[in-house]
C-alpha cells in the first residue's frame, strides 16, 4: 500500500532498554504516541522518546504486542528481504540438523521472522501466520518460500488460537501447489503418517524429536505408558528401540487410529495397544486403578495447561496432580518422562512442580535429564518467550 508518510511509533521515556537488549516486542502501554496512519499489520518505524530510530517492524493496534521488530535497519522491505531471511533460517537448520528432510524450518522471532511458523514435511510446507504483519505480507512470504525450498505444495494452518489475539480469523487451506491429504515422513529411521490439513498444529510435533531420541535409549525390554500420545511418536521411538510393549492413551479416536497406523507402518503393531480415555482422568479411573498395572516408563506430554498468567496457579496444580498420579503408577526404579509446553510456566516453576508432585506421590526421584525443545526450534537468548518446552526424565529411587 502506497503511503505519503511512514507511520512512526514513539516510545515512552526509557522504554527502549528491553529492545536494545535484544527483545523483539513492544507492548501497547509502552507507546507514547503514533504519527501517521494506523493500519493493522503495516510495517512502521519505531523511535525512542528522544527520537532515536530503533528499527522497523509490524504494527498491530488490536494486539497487546503493538510492535514486533523486523529489522534494526532503515532499508526498504523488498521481496529479496523475505528471501534472505528465510534462506538464513534454512541454512541454519542445514548446519545444525544435517540432512533432515522433515523439520521446523522457520520458528518466528528466533529466526527474525516474527509470527511466522514453517514446518517442512519432505517436499510439502505447512505454514502458520501468527501475526497481523505476516498475514499482510503472506503473498511475499509464500513467494520467498517457493524460491528457497522449491516445494511441491504449501498449506496454511491458520487455525491457531494465537491468531485470535492478533484479531485475525482462523482459517486453513492450500496456498500453492499440491498438498496430499496424507504423507509419510521419517524421523531417525522411524516412519510416521502425517495429515497436513487435519492434524494438530501443523500435523506433527517436531519439537519433541530430540527428547524422543533421548528417552528411547532407556526403553529396551521395558513397558511404556504413553499418555496424551497423539499419534504415538514416543511409543514408536520406544518400540523401535526394543521396548517390550507400549500403551498409548489419548482422548482422540482419530489420533489413536493414526498411532495404530504408525505402529503397523513400523512393524511393531504386535507390541502396541491404544486406549481412548480422558488423559486427565485416566489414572483415577476405577477400572484402571483396579488393574493395578505398573509401567517401567510413563510419558506425559499434555497440551498447555497454563494458557495465560491468570491461569498459572490452576495450571500448576493440574501439572502436580497429573505427575503425582503418574509417579504412583511406575514400577520400582521406573522412569517418568514429563513435559510442559506452557511458556507461562517457567523452567524454575517446572522444577518446583516436579518436586511437589514427587512429594504428593511420596516418591524420592532423581533427575536423569532435563531438556528443552529441539534445535530446529532455536531459543533467542534475549527473549525468554522463545523457550517454551520443558522436558525432564525422572528416575524413582527404590524404597
Amino acid at each position: 500500500m502506497d503511503k505519503t508518510m511512514t507511520t512512526k511509533l514513539i516510545l515512552r521515556k526509557n522504554e527502549e532498554h528491553r529492545l536494545l537488549s535484544g527483545h523483539l516486542w513492544i507492548f501497547s502501554n509502552e507507546i507514547a504516541g503514533i504519527e501517521g496512519e494506523q493500519i493493522k499489520g503495516d510495517i512502521v518505524e519505531l523511535y525512542s522518546a528522544g527520537r532515536q530510530f530503533l528499527g522497523q517492524g509490524f504494527f498491530n493496534p488490536s494486539s497487546l504486542i503493538i510492535f514486533r521488530l523486523l529489522t534494526r535497519a532503515r532499508d526498504a522491505i523488498t521481496p529479496e528481504f523475505w528471501t534472505e531471511r528465510i534462506r538464513s533460517a534454512a541454512d541454519y537448520r542445514s548446519k545444525i540438523m544435517g540432512g533432515q528432510k522433515s523439520l521446523r524450518v522457520v520458528f518466528g522471532e528466533s529466526d527474525n521472522l516474527p509470527g511466522l511458523i514453517v514446518d517442512k514435511y519432505a517436499d510439502v510446507l505447512s505454514v502458520q501466520f501468527l501475526s497481523a504483519g505476516m498475514e499482510l505480507n503472506s503473498d511475499a512470504v509464500v513467494a520467498a518460500l517457493r524460491r528457497v525450498f522449491n516445494p511441491a505444495g504449501i498449506i496454511a494452518r491458520n487455525d491457531s488460537s494465537l491468531r485470535v489475539l492478533e484479531g485475525l480469523e482462523q482459517t486453513s487451506g492450500v496456498l500453492w501447489g499440491d498438498v496430499p491429504t496424507e504423507l509419510e515422513i521419517e524421523q531417525d529411521g522411524i516412519r510416521f503418517n502425517v495429515h497436513p490439513s487435519a492434524g494438530q498444529k501443523t500435523g506433527f510435533f517436531f519439537d519433541q524429536r530430540e527428547n524422543r531420541r533421548a528417552l528411547a535409549q532407556y526403553c529396551a525390554g521395558k513397558t511404556l505408558l504413553d499418555v496424551f500420545s497423539y499419534t504415538g511418536s514416543f511409543s514408536m521411538y520406544a518400540l523401535k528401540n526394543g521396548a517390550a510393549k507400549a500403551v498409548a492413551v489419548d482422548s482422540s479416536e482419530q489420533a489413536l487410529e493414526a498411532a495404530s497406523c504408525n505402529a503397523r507402518l513400523n512393524g511393531v503393531a504386535d507390541r502396541f495397544s491404544a486406549v481412548k480415555a480422558d488423559c486427565f482422568d485416566f489414572f483415577s479411573d476405577e477400572n484402571e486403578k483396579a488393574s493395578g498395572e505398573k509401567y517401567d516408563i510413563i510419558v506425559l506430554d499434555p497440551p498447555a495447561l497454563v494458557k495465560n498468567k491468570k491461569h498459572l496457579q490452576a495450571g500448576f496444580r493440574a501439572y502436580v496432580k497429573l505427575n503425582a498420579a503418574a509417579l504412583s503408577r511406575l514400577s520400582p526404579g521406573g522412569l517418568l518422562a514429563t513435559s510442559s509446553c506452557s511458556h507461562h510456566l517457567s523452567p524454575a516453576d517446572f522444577r518446583v512442580m516436579l518436586m511437589q508432585a514427587a512429594g504428593k506421590a511420596r516418591k524420592m526421584v532423581r533427575l536423569v535429564e532435563q531438556r528443552s525443545q529441539g534445535r530446529d526450534h532455536p531459543v533467542l537468548v534475549s527473549m525468554p518467550e522463545t523457550e517454551y518446552l520443558k522436558f525432564a526424565i525422572l528416575s524413582t529411587l527404590l524404597s
